[in-house]
């Protein structure tokens, strides 16, 4: 098994072509496209790959690339990036500043697509070499912070034979060279609440006529959290937070109709599934006692991203092996949402942080204009991910079969 060749190699590949991922990165990061309209960014991933002698499929939306790298008779391992921007104001004074106004890659998926795109050059040469033992599925995926990319990709057959998946994200609270690690729940659920109100108004003179719509919407805005945290496990981290609310024009006029926006997280599966129904009860009861008519619309997001254990052990001992001792550092679940929960609701597969903190550095958080990753993590994301791949390829146990080589 010549996985014991592999950190030389890793070594000699990336020497040779970290300057250009770099240079990728840096072009993506300039022209920044938000969900479901990455057609520059796909044709770029799409010419790269037809360049290394891979077959890219772009996706019918003309956004998105699958490529599969190898043909053998073994497993099949996905790896996925996000390729979409956000739409935010890039707000740093760097070479690479985006030149798109309203638009910049503030959550580092522009590293996501670059790592993944070094992998797969990567795995290129392997599968050329004729060392590749099964076949990796390339996904670079479009419109995660939609969300939706992730239904997109599966519904044009891009998980369909696929035995594991693995992905990662920028964690800027990890310093470059270590990779977060959790099993089971990684993220939340993310929902979005629409809570709309009417009834009769009048003058603030005379509340008793009216449905007093303004005190009875703020009942609803801090009695329905509280009752939650009430009538669900505290351990589920259920919870509803609002971010807009709006009702009225005068100070002196009671509104006859209201509107309140929020989302509701959740940590645990099995609540997030039952969250709908137990809302609209709670909204049914606190508006009743105030006489006013509530509706709500609650969409669907993403379900939380609960890592498989397997694939975790697998990450680990890759990243161990390929970043050296110490690399693996536990994860805190996060609040975020990430459409990758849509494939591990399929197949078994695990999602990691990729430190890009440089060391006693700045914490440059994500969705803010000011963010930014030290591109080391380039390289060690590029690591990573080969490694797990082959890994899970070989699937003979946790590396056994390259531990002396990595070790």
């Amino acid at each position: 098994m010549r996985g014991r060749e592999l950190r030389g190699e890793l070594d000699a590949f990336l020497a040779e072509t970290e300057p250009e991922l770099v240079a990728f990165r840096r072009d993506l990061h300039m022209h920044p496209e938000l969900a479901f309209a990455e057609y520059r960014t796909t044709q770029r991933i799409a010419d790269r790959l037809t360049a290394a002698g891979l077959t890219p499929l772009i996706l019918p939306r003309g956004t998105g690339v699958i490529c599969d790298v190898g043909s053998g008779d073994g497993p099949t391992v996905a790896l996925r990036a996000d390729i979409d921007a956000l739409p935010l104001q890039d707000e740093k004074d760097v070479p690479y500043h985006s030149t798109v106004a309203g638009a910049c890659h503030a959550c580092g998926h522009d590293v996501h697509t670059t790592v993944l795109l070094g992998t797969s050059l990567f795995l290129a040469q392997q599968a050329a070499a004729g060392l590749l033992p099964g076949r990796v599925r390339l996904i670079f995926q479009p419109a995660e912070e939609l969300p939706g990319g992730a239904l997109e990709v599966m519904a044009q057959g891009g998980i369909s034979g696929v035995d594991r998946i693995f992905g990662l994200h920028c964690d800027p609270r990890v310093d470059v060279g270590q990779l977060g690690l959790r099993s089971g729940p990684i993220t939340s659920a993310c929902d979005k609440l629409v809570v709309r109100v009417s009834g009769p108004g009048g003058h603030t003179a005379r509340p008793h006529l009216t449905a007093d719509l303004v005190f009875a919407l703020a009942k609803i805005l801090t009695e329905l959290p509280a009752a939650l945290s009430r009538r669900v496990d505290p351990r589920s981290s259920l919870s509803l937070v609002w971010g807009k609310v709006q009702a009225g024009s005068a100070a002196n006029a009671i509104p006859d109709d209201g509107v309140a926006e929020g989302t509701v997280r959740c940590l645990d599966e099995n609540a997030w599934h039952a969250a709908p129904d137990l809302i609209k009860s709670l909204l049914e009861s606190v508006a009743g006692a105030y006489g006013v008519e509530a509706t709500m619309d609650y969409t669907r997001g993403v379900p939380p991203v609960v890592n498989d254990e397997v694939s975790v052990e697998m990450l680990a001992e890759a990243a161990e092996r390929a970043l050296g001792a110490g690399a693996v550092v536990p994860t805190q679940q996060s609040l975020g949402g990430e459409d990758f929960a849509w494939y591990l609701e399929s197949i078994p597969g695990a999602f990691a942080r990729l430190g890009t903190r440089s060391p006693d550095g700045v914490t440059y958080d994500i969705h803010q204009g000011t963010f930014d990753v030290d591109e080391k993590a380039i390289s060690m994301g590029v690591r990573v991910m080969a490694a797990t791949a082959l890994t899970a390829l070989w699937d003979v146990g946790p590396l056994d079969s390259i531990t002396s080589a990595m070790a």
